[in-house]
């Protein structure tokens, strides 16, 4: 069987891998997040999760039955991709543009085994209450949306501004398990491999 690496540091990640029954590895894969002039959404996180991949395979300095699973997750509003918050005032800005509308989420993965890689791109519809500058602002100060694409985490303190989910939650968390899953069925790494036989 193949062992699995992450390339990633994302605790959401790593817990959402664990949850389905998936050993692993976390390997670094620092890259260059910038999107490229008129790159598309869909392009834009699909070309960094293989770009993770590809970097945290290479950080590995070996092929024999490594693969490696890269991912990444973009909010997506008026077409505007929203990345992590560089400080307060982006952080709220980002917060007070989901307001009360519906925004799109992406997240693609990546796996590669040095000979191949695949990928899969996940698209949700999250819907947000209003929120008023002061909740923001309160919101901000607790630590949770400054590490986080679109500045808010759904499955923390941010869930109480979703008001309605139209696809993956999994996805918006950070990794699709449904598709990560059928990747890595693909590239002969099962899920599951934690249950003893009954």
């Amino acid at each position: 069987m193949n062992s699995l690496y992450l390339a990633s540091g994302s605790p959401r990640r790593r817990e959402l891998l664990t949850q389905i029954g998936v050993p692993f590895t976390v390997v670094s894969a620092a890259i260059d997040e910038t999107p490229l002039t008129n790159e598309s959404p869909v392009s834009y996180v699909e070309r960094l999760a293989r770009a993770k991949a590809a970097a945290g395979f290479a950080a590995l300095g070996e092929t024999s039955g490594a693969c490696v699973l890269g991912a990444d997750t973009a909010v997506i509003v008026d077409g505007q991709i929203l990345g992590k918050p560089v400080d307060q005032a982006d952080g709220l800005a980002m917060l007070l543009a989901l307001s009360g509308r519906e925004h799109e989420v992406l997240t693609a993965v990546a796996l590669t085994d040095g000979q191949r890689c695949d990928t899969r791109c996940v698209s949700s519809r999250v819907l947000f209450r209003g929120i008023s500058v002061e909740e923001a602002t309160s919101y901000w100060h607790s630590g949770e949306p400054q590490d986080k694409a679109g500045g808010y985490a759904i499955q923390g303190l941010g869930s109480v501004f979703v008001a309605g989910l139209n696809g993956s939650y999994s996805a918006v968390v950070g990794l699709p398990v449904c598709e990560t899953a059928q990747l890595l069925g693909q590239f002969g790494i099962p899920c599951w491999q934690n249950l003893t036989a009954r």
